[in-house]
């Protein structure tokens, strides 16, 4: 329970001053709680912010797989879901979404390689699930995980840019280009 206020706060205190300025005293502060309790759930704002950022995409990960499942639904509608469940996510919760996809940008080498271990971990997802979907209905499968990461990495850096301008106003209206991506790389055939 401790750890999830911290991890509440972190987002927040991220979110609002950036990781630079972040201190374990105001992650403290914000969670109404003791730097002393800080440091015994983590040695300093890096490993809080890696802590953060690899619950988060866990969180992440599931949500898309729970929304997506669905024998009975085609390709197009599992997508659909679960983009719709990870944007929304994101969407509800805006000082989350900045500290895992703005902050760890910039916050050193052990940020960036979590952030591409969960695009690569995305990707991976996103590609064993069309593979196993196309086995089962006979629908479209990505011809390869960098197809996938393709499609990730695109999202990642559309919501990104989400959060840091506003444009567009909604996490969520990014929903319809990212589809097109998806359903535009699945039906085109693949080139040798």
């Amino acid at each position: 329970m401790q750890k999830h206020r911290l991890f509440d706060a972190a987002a927040t205190v991220f979110s609002r001053v950036g990781y630079g300025d972040a201190s374990a005293e105001a992650i403290s502060r914000q969670a109404g709680m003791s730097k002393a309790t800080f440091y015994e759930h983590f040695a300093n704002k890096e490993e809080c912010l890696a802590a953060l950022f690899e619950y988060a995409t866990a969180s992440l990960v599931e949500e898309l797989l729970s929304a997506s499942r669905g024998a009975e639904r085609d390709f197009a509608e599992r997508h659909s879901a679960g983009l719709r469940a990870i944007l929304e996510a994101i969407e509800d919760n805006p000082p989350l979404a900045q500290a895992i996809l703005v902050e760890t940008v910039g916050a050193g080498p052990r940020l960036a390689e979590l952030r591409i271990a969960a695009l690569n971990g995305f990707a991976q997802v996103m590609y064993e699930q069309t593979v196993k979907a196309a086995a089962r209905s006979g629908g479209p499968a990505f011809a390869s995980p960098d197809e996938a990461f393709a499609i990730v990495g695109a999202t990642f850096e559309l919501v990104s840019r989400q959060l840091r301008t506003g444009q567009p106003e909604r996490v969520t209206d990014l929903q319809p280009l990212v589809e097109r991506l998806i359903i535009g790389l699945l039906t085109q055939p693949p080139h040798a």
